[in-house]
């Protein structure tokens, strides 16, 4: 069986078991956390950073985590709207004034949250170079017009939300999302986690490692096209892509959406009120993606529970090739679990719920 480090109490010792057996099968490098109340119960770490297994996977080894990011950007909208700089209701217009052009003054930013707002895809051609200039995609999107009627579909925004969300916080604040993420949320809880990542950290990464295959895609084609390959490109390490170019390991997710698990309170820092964590269940969309073509139940930021997990109050998002965070409010309780070894397999694939499956286990014993 495969060694892993790191600790893990009695109680989730089936939680170390699925890890060792994903390093054993589909995994090369991979770690998992699990915080109760706000503190860890599982920290744990294994496997090797490189496709060849010439360099071990450390404590402190980040990796790109993809779609995960997302998490990390719904939680500062949620934090700006708990302190009333923000109104999930009002139109995003009325923080970026340029976005009312095309016919998109009824769009809302609970509609970004959730994957409504009718904005999936760049509708003009967009280069990978275009991703990294925040005035050039944001004034696309200012000038695009909706593809739907907002708030009557989703359809999985995977890029553009992140320019969405990160615009409206930089117009509130005046800072950059990986900039009020680093300020605000990631400073105080001491969690690794970056949004832009610093030349200082590259030596701690573990490049991605590109799917065995990938099945063809339905919906919408991409615009840009992202190869697996681009996030292991300085490029896309300094940029900031708030909904994809995320870079951390389990334990600075599971760290940071602990806060939501406790009531937006954790190890003695509250950033947010009971009442802002509760708003990630206000239902915005129950249906099947028009992107994704999946049945998606969304949130304000996050894929709420829609049956498949024990606890009802239960918020998740995926990152593109298997890793995964989930937060279980009704046992305050948060899960992680990232990989270097992308699996195109949809939202997530069998290694995390795996480990989910572990932990429920040990929260059942």
């Amino acid at each position: 069986m495969a060694l892993t480090h790191g600790t893990c109490t009695d109680r989730f010792a089936a939680v170390r078991e699925a890890l060792a057996a994903s390093l054993d099968g589909k995994d090369v490098g991979a770690s998992v956390a699990v915080y109760v109340d706000g503190e860890p119960v599982v920290d744990l770490w294994g496997g090797h950073t490189d496709a060849a297994r010439t360099t071990p996977w450390q404590r402190d080894t980040l990796t790109p985590v993809w779609s995960t990011t997302k998490t990390m950007t719904a939680l500062c909208v949620l934090m700006l709207a708990d302190r009333g700089e923000v109104d999930l209701d009002a139109p995003v217009a009325t923080y970026w004034p340029e976005f009312a052009a095309a016919g998109k003054e009824g769009v809302r930013v609970r509609h970004v949250l959730s994957h409504t707002a009718g904005l999936p895809r760049f509708e003009v051609p967009t280069t990978l170079e275009d991703l990294y200039d925040w005035p050039t995609v944001t004034s696309r999107l200012a000038a695009q017009a909706p593809a739907w009627e907002p708030g009557t579909e989703a359809g999985y925004h995977a890029v553009t939300q992140g320019y969405l969300l990160g615009e409206i916080v930089r117009r509130v604040t005046g800072r950059s999302l990986g900039t009020f993420l680093a300020e605000e949320v990631t400073g105080p809880l001491g969690a690794d986690f970056h949004i832009g990542l610093a030349a200082e950290h590259d030596h701690r990464v573990a490049p991605i490692i590109p799917p065995p295959s990938s099945p063809p895609r339905g919906g919408p084609r991409p615009n840009p096209i992202i190869p697996e390959g681009t996030a292991n490109t300085t490029a896309w390490r300094r940029a900031e892509i708030p909904a994809a170019n995320g870079h951390g390991n389990a334990r600075s997710v599971a760290a940071v959406q602990s806060l939501l698990a406790c009531g937006g309170a954790a190890r003695g820092v509250r950033l947010l009120s009971e009442k802002g964590c509760e708003r990630i269940f206000e239902e915005q969309f129950d249906g099947t993606d028009s992107v994704l073509r999946v049945p998606m139940r969304y949130g304000m930021g996050y894929g709420l529970n829609r049956g498949q997990l024990p606890n009802p109050r239960t918020c998740f998002w995926a990152g593109w090739g298997g890793s995964i965070v989930l937060v279980d409010l009704d046992a305050r309780m948060s899960v992680a679990y990232v990989m270097n070894q992308m699996i195109d397999e949809g939202l997530g694939d069998d290694r995390g719920f795996m480990i989910l499956a572990a932990v429920y286990e040990g929260l059942s014993a």
